[in-house]
């Protein structure tokens, strides 16, 4: 069995970490850090783990957390730079579900996170933990950058398109909608049942934190900077995220096949057939990316739908798949369950 410790347990990400490695055939979940709740049953807070985890919560301390093979840190940003050296040098694993180690500009990270970096040394080493681009990568890494929400289902979108260079670079256009899931479990007045019910809204339109993640990702898929116009939207759902990406065609060919041919040895990606629209639904409480492809009235502007579960795919889930590969465990392991419908 493989001893795992996360930093960070009582936030929706850390409960969706438990809730995935309760099926987890491979794994025991060692230590389980909040430092508000220490000492408090875990399933005080989430009764859906009663008989799971018949732990408390401890403080995250560095000796405990080093005797674990692999640590999750499913903390604010900022947190995990703070510990992640010398649970590195005591020969432990990390992935990182926030955003300290995604973005390998230190100068761009440090504009959009509004803070120095504690460790910029390591963030060379960290790997970006998108399977479907970074596998091997990741099987060798012991740093794992885990990727945001938005650019999981933006990135997997338009990746087959920028990697094969159809596409005009200077126009990509991302609109996204989230659920409230998305801004995690804090109290805050604008994620109020009153506030969000029967509204919808964008935001962040001058400059969200999660586009120079996407448009690291997809230069990186070029070999050259794209531009990118990326608009996030806030819908009153639980979870869930819906991509609808935009881009120009330079050059005229079968987009269906080429899809299915870049995705068909993924687990966790789905091209639907031709004319399908996904909804998200559809992958609630799973870790799958669905995704389709229009070329609406046969013109050169091409439309991608992607969706995902924001706390899976988007994130828990996504990181228990780097974990599995990180361990050379079967990559599906503890992620095979079917999506919850209604």
């Amino acid at each position: 069995m493989v001893k795992v410790g996360i930093v960070g347990g009582t936030g929706y990400t850390g409960v969706e970490l438990l809730r995935l490695l309760a099926g987890h055939p491979e794994v025991d979940v060692a230590v389980i850090t909040s430092r508000a709740e220490a000492g408090r049953p875990v399933s005080d807070i989430y009764p859906n783990l009663r008989g799971h985890f018949d732990i408390p919560f401890t403080e995250p301390e560095l000796d405990q957390l080093k005797s674990c093979d692999l640590v999750f840190f499913a903390t604010p940003n900022g947190t995990a730079m703070k510990m992640v050296p010398e649970l590195l040098d005591g020969n432990c694993k990390v992935i990182d579900l926030a955003a300290d180690f995604r973005i390998k500009d230190l100068a761009v990270w440090e504009q959009w996170y509004g803070m120095p970096h504690a460790c910029p040394e390591r963030v060379a080493e960290a790997v970006y933990g998108l399977p479907e681009v970074n596998r091997q990568a990741i099987r060798q890494a012991r740093l794992v950058a885990n990727p945001g929400c938005y650019p999981t289902a933006t990135t997997l979108g338009f990746l087959p398109l920028v990697e094969a260079g159809l596409v005009n670079l200077t126009g990509l256009i991302a609109d996204c909608k989230s659920g409230v899931s998305g801004a995690g479990r804090g109290a805050s007045v604008g994620m109020l049942m009153g506030e969000v019910g029967e509204s919808f809204k964008a935001y962040g339109v001058p400059g969200h934190r999660h586009m120079p993640e996407i448009k690291q990702n997809l230069s990186v898929a070029a070999g050259q900077d794209v531009a990118l116009t990326f608009v996030a939207h806030l819908v009153p759902m639980i979870r869930g995220i819906h991509s609808t990406l935009y881009a120009t065609i330079t050059s005229d060919v079968d987009l269906q096949a080429m899809y299915e041919q870049r995705y068909a040895n993924e687990p966790f990606v789905d091209v639907l057939p031709a004319g399908s629209h996904p909804e998200t639904r559809s992958v609630r409480g799973i870790n799958h990316c669905r995704m389709a492809i229009h070329r609406p009235q046969g013109g050169d502007t091409v439309v991608i739908l992607s969706v995902i579960d924001n706390l899976v795919k988007g994130a828990a889930g996504q990181a228990v798949q780097n974990m599995n590969i990180m361990l050379g465990l079967d990559e599906t392991l503890g992620l095979q369950a079917v999506a919850l419908l209604p």
